[in-house]
């Protein structure tokens, strides 16, 4: 089925972060059913991991790749100081959602509560994301230095806790979703680094054939539109529905 095209988006960006979510939230049911002791499956070793790395990995660049396009199109109209207030307000905004999956989540599982999961390094890494977001083979340097570091620190543990966020990871520490920015704000730059090539001035650099208006392409492309929100609400979602199964 063919529906209307779409308002001249990058439709390749919306349906891979469409697909991502969808990865995501299926992660996010086996863990609760995990959870609630309705199954028994191994999430955080074999095939899982894997999944769960490259799901995660192809969003952030995607994130990285949207700041550039953002960007871009933020130039063509606003000021230098305009543009950074709206990056700090978006970052702002994403960190303050961040926080409050760490409230619910501390209520919901406080052996495991969410203190720096990807809401918080998505929201600080649009922060911090200004004096990088026109580099390319800077970006790509940065990128895979900070993530050598990040998998360097993962091999260790500290005496301290207060840098949490960056990935020093103090003993007996345990989370359920965390990406701190050591490797992560990594694979933004990483992410910048491939925008600015492939879509400098937030136009597409190679030829790719619109398939934006059919129906499961356009589907897809909508859950990447409103990622954030369905990231947002779909843990209440889900445990809601297995709430309604064990009734």
């Amino acid at each position: 089925m063919i529906l209307k095209k779409n308002d001249g988006r990058l439709w390749e960006i919306d349906l891979l972060r469409g697909l991502a979510i969808i990865i995501m939230i299926l992660f996010h049911f086996l863990y609760d059913l995990n959870h609630y002791s309705l199954a028994k499956i191994r999430l955080y070793s074999g095939p899982m991991v894997y999944v769960a790395y490259i799901t995660a990995s192809v969003f952030i660049i995607l994130v990285g790749i949207a700041l550039t396009i953002s960007y871009s199109k933020a130039q063509q109209s606003m000021s230098k100081k305009e543009i950074k207030l709206k990056f700090l307000r978006r970052g702002i905004m994403i960190l303050l959602l961040g926080m409050i999956v760490t409230v619910v989540s501390w209520i919901y599982i406080p052996e495991r509560f969410i203190i720096f999961g990807i809401l918080h390094c998505i929201g600080v890494s649009i922060i911090i994301s200004l004096p990088f977001i026109r580099l390319r083979v800077g970006n790509l340097i940065l990128g895979f230095l900070l993530i050598g570091i990040g998998s360097y620190l993962k091999l260790l543990t500290f005496d301290f806790n207060w840098l949490i966020p960056l990935g020093f990871l103090p003993r007996r520490f345990f989370t359920i979703d965390y990406f701190p920015l050591l490797p992560w704000f990594g694979v933004v730059m990483i992410g910048m680094a491939i925008g600015n090539f492939i879509y400098p001035n937030a136009k597409r650099q190679y030829h790719l054939k619109d398939r934006s208006c059919y129906l499961i392409v356009k589907s897809l492309c909508f859950l990447g539109r409103h990622s954030l929100i369905i990231y947002f609400l779909h843990q209440p979602i889900l445990v809601g529905l297995i709430f309604l199964l064990l009734l």
